[in-house]
């Protein structure tokens, strides 16, 4: 009898897992078990009235490294290469991105010029936080904030203005509590082995193998910064749902997974609403806390480290104006905390994809809400009304952007737990024995 693998979760990681299992020299049977009646999770792509493209969750895939390389190959088996939007080096969108600061759009500063020049909002021009961070001797804690990181190494300016700004873009966290070696790995190994974090990436950790394709070599030509697909990113789990049906994978929708428990014969029983599946592996794609309530007795260290993993809510409000114009062209601007501390920031869609725009076109944005704003409003039992909000949105993009019109088409998504909070310490967590189940942590 062949080896039979169950995998929870149908969003872009479990159809990627069950994508690889399929593909395997000697593929096992691979059962894929969703809970709701959609695949693709946290991706979405809705069509406006008018044909335009609006991103209800990730709208880019940035193309850089092994695990960009191996994205843009699983594109090209899934023969979507006709479809890719790319956002090249020399567009804008690559080039230009923005701090909301004193009421005000700034520039962050590129290259060597941009380093020497002033540049508001910093006080003094980024190549002195470049020296001092050369300067300092290698930190001896095992772990750090992301804010104490950043102070540290950088300076208070740089940890409070562009560090904090980019934990809330990121994670929608605070750099408070976010962990510099869980959620900026390659920094923290950087000041390991090299003492500086600038030196560490000038030096590189050494040349990752990656594989081949003509559209990974046209990336790396035209320095992508990021790429998307014609009809959304929805395009891609739904080609990997119509790849893994003809491999024979099983696909269950509509099937929440009730309990795992372990049989005396070493193999796994994964109970269902209706039904049960018997697996000889598990591979786990749903958020933390909710494997945590699924394991076993047996699993019980493992589970208290699962739920001790927290996630926060994200706010995402698309909104299309007709005959606007933005007062800055680039990929988006990220706010501060101490600015905002509910507007995480706002992208630039029809900068960086125009095609999107639909017909008649017009001009795409997405407010991103979180932060403590939304942290309070959720402790507090408020009602989180898709009224309260668009209202939010469109108040950020008429004071940060000066579109004061009402827009043309708004749509409202909260994305409840979406983003996992790699808080200090996290990486201790990482040392609980498995039990045989892979997890996404």
């Amino acid at each position: 009898m062949g080896r039979t693998v169950v995998v929870l979760g149908g969003g872009i990681s479990g159809l990627a897992a069950s994508y690889h299992l399929s593909r395997a020299p000697c593929p096992p049977k691979v059962v894929l078990v969703e809970g709701s009646e959609r695949l693709g999770g946290w991706i979405r792509s809705v069509r406006g009235p008018n044909g335009a493209i609006f991103e209800l969750g990730p709208r880019g895939i940035r193309p850089a490294g092994a695990l960009g390389a191996r994205t843009l190959l699983l594109v090209s088996e899934l023969g979507l290469d006709s479809e890719v939007l790319p956002v090249r080096g020399d567009h804008p969108a690559a080039q230009n991105r923005f701090l909301y600061v004193g009421g005000a759009l700034h520039a962050l500063p590129t290259g060597l010029r941009g380093l020497l020049r002033p540049s508001p909002p910093f006080s003094k021009p980024l190549f002195w936080a470049g020296l001092r961070e050369l300067t300092k001797p290698r930190g001896k804690e095992p772990d750090e904030t992301v804010h104490s990181f950043a102070q540290r190494r950088l300076g208070p300016e740089v940890a409070s203005l562009a560090m904090d700004s980019l934990c809330r873009g990121v994670f929608a966290g605070n750099s408070r509590e976010l962990s510099i070696r869980s959620c900026f790995p390659s920094l923290f190994q950087a000041e390991q082995t090299h003492r500086s974090v600038l030196l560490g990436l000038l030096l590189g950790a050494g040349r990752t193998p990656q594989p081949d394709s003509a559209l990974i070599r046209q990336a790396l030509a035209e320095r992508w910064s990021q790429w998307s697909l014609r009809g959304g990113l929805e395009m891609l789990p739904q080609a990997l749902e119509t790849h893994l049906t003809s491999r024979g994978v099983s696909v269950l929708r509509g099937q929440p997974v009730c309990g795992l428990s372990l049989q005396a014969e070493g193999r796994w029983k994964v109970s269902l609403r209706d039904s049960s599946l018997e697996a000889d592996h598990v591979i786990s794609a749903i958020p933390a806390s909710v494997l945590s309530e699924l394991l076993p007795a047996e699993a019980a260290p493992l589970a208290r480290a699962l739920s001790a993993i927290t996630a926060v809510s994200v706010a995402v409000v698309n909104l299309q104006y007709q005959g606007a114009h933005l007062p800055v062209q680039g990929f988006g601007h990220l706010v501060p905390s101490s600015e905002d501390p509910g507007v995480l920031g706002i992208v630039y869609d029809s900068v960086a994809f125009p095609e999107q725009d639909g017909s008649p076109p017009g001009l795409r944005v997405t407010v991103m809400l979180g932060g403590s704003w939304l942290q309070t409003l959720e402790a507090s039992g408020c009602v989180l009304s898709q009224e309260l909000f668009q209202q939010r949105a469109q108040e950020a993009a008429a004071t940060q952007l000066g579109l004061k019109e009402l827009p043309s088409h708004c749509l409202v998504h909260l994305h409840k737990n979406c983003i996992p909070q790699y808080t200090l310490g996290h990486w201790q967590k990482l040392g609980q024995e498995p039990v045989q189940v892979a997890t996404e942590s």
